[in-house]
């Protein structure tokens, strides 16, 4: 039997109780075996600033662009915030993106999903991912596409899934991620 694929989840909200990490917590819990499912901390990275780029930058930038880079492929989940990304989560891809040239996101298949408590699922936000991963030249998981509205009502209170639909539409993503980053890693 293969070793499982390496895969790193980025999650944009810095929140303990985030409905977007609950969310992925939720899809690790249904991921295939054949996927290794490990969510990257971005709350202490940095703020991006080139002048911090010298022959040692910054060991939290380290830390994280040779976790991304050891990945396989990448999900990206994220909130919306004013109708966009979390700061958190645009520096994330910053930090990975640099130097120029040595992009630890290059090539791997990538997904995005995102929540809101709002009904229109973060739409605005999931594809200023997708905008960025284009440039970032990670092929991004098409469908099914994955804009949760009602974020906050995802789970009961003993932390099962409280719509069914829900947990299906889930599943679904999974086992096609599974497929997408096999394909592709």
């Amino acid at each position: 039997m293969p070793s499982p694929l390496d895969v790193v989840v980025v999650v944009g909200s810095l929140r303990r109780e985030s409905f977007t990490r609950r969310f992925v917590e939720g899809l690790i819990a249904l991921a295939p075996p054949s996927l290794q499912i490990e969510i990257v901390p971005i709350g202490d990275l940095p703020l991006y600033n080139q002048d911090l780029e010298t022959s040692s930058p910054p060991a939290a930038w380290q830390t994280f662009r040779t976790r991304v880079k050891r990945a396989r492929a990448v999900l990206f989940a994220t909130p919306e915030y004013n109708r966009t990304i979390p700061g958190a989560l645009k520096n994330a891809i910053d930090v990975g993106s640099r130097p120029y040239g040595s992009s630890v996101w290059a090539g791997k298949p990538a997904a995005v999903v995102s929540t809101s408590p709002g009904a229109i699922g973060a739409f605005g936000a999931n594809h200023c991912v997708r905008q960025s991963l284009v440039f970032l030249d990670m092929p991004v998981l098409q469908q099914p596409e994955i804009y949760i509205g009602g974020a906050d009502k995802l789970f009961d209170a003993s932390g099962q899934w409280a719509n069914p639909a829900t947990r299906e539409l889930a599943v679904k993503f999974m086992k096609a991620f599974e497929a997408w980053a096999v394909r592709l890693a």
